[in-house]
């Protein structure tokens, strides 16, 4: 087994997540505007692709904006509020899609099932391809999470907040996402500046 400490999780640097997202949304895929709906709330939710079928329009308060998150492998269930860009996407495609009963499934395939995790996988490796993102181990959707936990601790977010936004039910999952980025260390250095009393 691979100790946390010693695992090289994946995730998209800031400029390729960007590149991510305008390659989806500059897509003429049928689909595209879902896809743009599902990859924007799973990076600001972190959210799994298993996580994804879950949702419902029950779990979405239009009104405020927030979205109730079902979490999956033991983690914490949560409600956080979007931004604005990715709560007006997914108003265009509940409103597109005609989606009005609480208990319908909000991102379903083609054959108007839940969503599953291969075809998340797929999205993944072809938005990927097209953003020309060419580490091919990031291809992957959970890669996603992982990149909203580095992007979020590199916005000062501390490990207390970073657990609760990802339902980690413990600390030492969350702590790991706290080794890839300097910004912390930077702060710990910038507090010891001038504190020292050894000459």
């Amino acid at each position: 087994m691979v100790k946390k400490s010693s695992y090289k999780i994946k995730y998209l640097t800031q400029n390729e997540a960007k590149s991510l997202f305008n390659a989806i949304e500059n897509s003429n895929a049928i689909h595209s505007l879902r896809d743009l709906a599902i990859f924007r709330l799973a990076y600001r939710c972190g959210l799994r692709a298993s996580e994804i079928p879950l949702l419902k329009l029950e779990d979405y308060n239009l009104l405020k904006g927030e979205i109730y998150c079902k979490r999956l492998k033991g983690s914490n269930n949560n409600t956080l509020r979007l931004d604005e860009k990715t709560k007006n996407i997914l108003n265009k495609y509940i409103k597109e899609n005609n989606i009005t009963t609480s208990s319908q499934i909000l991102f379903t395939s083609q054959k108007n099932n839940p969503i599953s995790r291969q075809t998340l996988d797929y999205l993944m490796k072809k938005y990927c391809s097209i953003a020309k993102i060419e580490d091919k181990s990031k291809h992957h959707f959970h890669a996603l999470k992982h990149t909203t936990a580095v992007h979020l601790a590199e916005c000062d977010m501390d490990i207390k907040e970073l657990q609760w936004w990802l339902g980690h039910k413990s600390v030492s999952n969350t702590e790991i996402y706290f080794q890839f980025t300097t910004k912390q260390q930077e702060k710990l250095y910038a507090k010891l500046e001038g504190k020292s009393e050894i000459v």
